[in-house]
């Protein structure tokens, strides 16, 4: 169940706005770009029958389906989507406390936490080159084996980015992590796996 609540006031507000669109069975869909850095935004879109994504939570509500996107919904506990009126009219007002803050500490399992910052603070600089990096696996006492996709794969740079960007952010960010490895690196035989 989700823990994000709509006040009647936002409800109504939305509903009225999404019978606008003219489109049956259309409702909104909730996310967090960035979700647990300084950077998070909690953003609320139109979402048409078939553009919400398979793993996305279904809250439905009196008029219409709000979809929680899956990797946001833990940022979005307690937070509050409201309808405010004041003397200039009125307007949509979310307030998502813990959208900023980490879901990870040291606590939480190595792979659990690169994860984490790979999603929230990696791949969000990648994807203006459309790419992203993803984690393969954690060997050898804690080196991290990535994989570069999309528009970093083949790239000239991206060993660059892995030593200078991606590996240098891991390491301040997780002190037990000793280094990060591309799983396309051929110049590093002594572990390949092929």
């Amino acid at each position: 169940m989700s823990t994000i609540t709509i006040t009647d006031a936002a409800h109504d507000y939305l509903a009225d706005l999404l019978s606008k669109q003219n489109t049956t069975g259309i409702g909104i869909r909730i996310f967090i770009t960035q979700p647990g850095t300084q950077y998070a935004e909690t953003c609320i879109a139109y979402c048409k029958p078939g553009e919400q994504k398979a793993e996305d939570t279904a809250l439905a509500l009196a008029s219409f389906t709000a979809w929680i996107d899956a990797v946001s919904e833990p940022f979005l506990e307690d937070a509050v989507v409201d309808y405010a009126t004041d003397r200039m009219g009125g307007q949509l007002t979310i307030k998502a406390p813990n959208a900023k803050v980490p879901m990870v500490n040291e606590d939480s399992p190595l792979n659990e936490r690169i994860n984490y910052y790979l999603q929230t603070e990696i791949n969000p600089g990648l994807a203006s080159h459309g790419g992203q990096v993803s984690l393969i696996d954690v060997v050898d006492d804690g080196i991290a084996v990535l994989q570069f996709g999309g528009g970093c794969q083949g790239c000239g740079q991206a060993d660059l980015t892995l030593k200078e960007g991606i590996e240098k952010t891991l390491l301040q960010r997780i002190p037990e992590l000793k280094g990060v490895r591309d799983v396309t690196d051929h110049s590093n035989k002594e572990n390949a796996y092929y």
